[in-house]
């Protein structure tokens, strides 16, 4: 059961570039719109639930969404300076061995040679269809402007993608509970790194359904960080770059070569060997 709760962040992260490319705007109004959105679900949730939010929830919620931000605003400026192609599945994998490392040596989630055997393999899998699914033959869509500083900034990317989940782990925040001061931390980030980028607009207005898709999502990845683990969780949450990827194909259009087609397949079965090497270690 844990892991199919995992799998549906995978669904809905997955499909959430799809629905912000039918949305539009640009990448400051869509965070902007996607944390309204997250806040609104918070907002819902909280009502629902109606979990005790103490001193210590709110002061970790909002960190964890203070980091979400960064990771998130720092992702879209890697892809100034190298590009959507590299900065994709450079991304991916770096949150990947982020995570995954966090999991095994911060929490002890792996405790028999078992599990390490098969979550290194698991993760090797992971990383190298994330990047065989981004890979492209199309060098001169979007030119490395500055690598050095690309690679700096994913870096710091990866510190609150990282930090977004694992402050809520560390703390053992309850899923219902986290999701509102969480998303309050989320907006106050985005507002600040949207300054000086237009980011209101009616687009952001718009972008507020990928919040809402967002927050559901993170719920469950929550939870299945309490049954299954943050390194098995999130790693099953990358899977949605497969949805991303053929739905970008075959929904939004996106023209692939035939040999990206083929990376684009063969990474796919990687990422779902890895899904599946990770469902066995539970």
């Amino acid at each position: 059961m844990g892991i199919i709760i995992a799998l549906i962040p995978a669904i809905a992260w997955g499909s959430i570039g799809l629905v912000s490319g039918k949305l539009g705007g640009n990448a400051y109004q869509q965070t902007l719109g996607m944390t309204f959105g997250a806040l609104v679900f918070g907002i819902g949730t909280f009502i629902v639930a109606q979990p005790t939010l103490d001193t210590r929830v709110w002061l970790f919620g909002i960190l964890s969404g203070l980091f979400w931000s960064l990771g998130q605003s720092q992702q879209f400026q890697a892809m100034k300076y190298i590009g959507v192609s590299l900065t994709v599945p450079m991304s991916t994998g770096m949150q990947l061995v982020a995570n995954t490392l966090a999991g095994a040596l911060l929490f002890a989630e792996w405790q028999t040679t078992k599990m390490v055997v098969l979550g290194l393999l698991a993760l090797f899998a992971l990383i190298a269809g994330a990047v065989l699914t981004s890979r492209t033959e199309k060098t001169g869509e979007a030119g490395i402007t500055n690598y050095s500083a690309g690679i700096r900034t994913l870096i710091i990317s990866t510190v609150g993608y990282a930090g977004y989940t694992i402050v809520v782990k560390a703390a053992a925040l309850g899923a219902s509970a986290v999701v509102l001061p969480q998303a309050v931390g989320m907006v106050i980030g985005a507002l600040l790194f949207s300054i000086g980028h237009h980011a209101f607009s009616k687009a952001t207005a718009k972008n507020v359904v990928t919040g809402l898709l967002w927050g559901t999502g993170n719920v469950f990845m929550l939870m299945a960080m309490a049954d299954v683990g943050l390194a098995v969780a999130y790693s099953l949450s990358q899977m949605g770059i497969v949805i991303s990827t053929f739905g970008s194909i075959f929904l939004l259009g996106e023209k692939k070569t035939h040999k990206e087609m083929i990376w684009i397949a063969w990474g796919s079965v990687l990422i779902i060997a890895g899904g599946v090497l990770l469902g066995i270690m539970k």
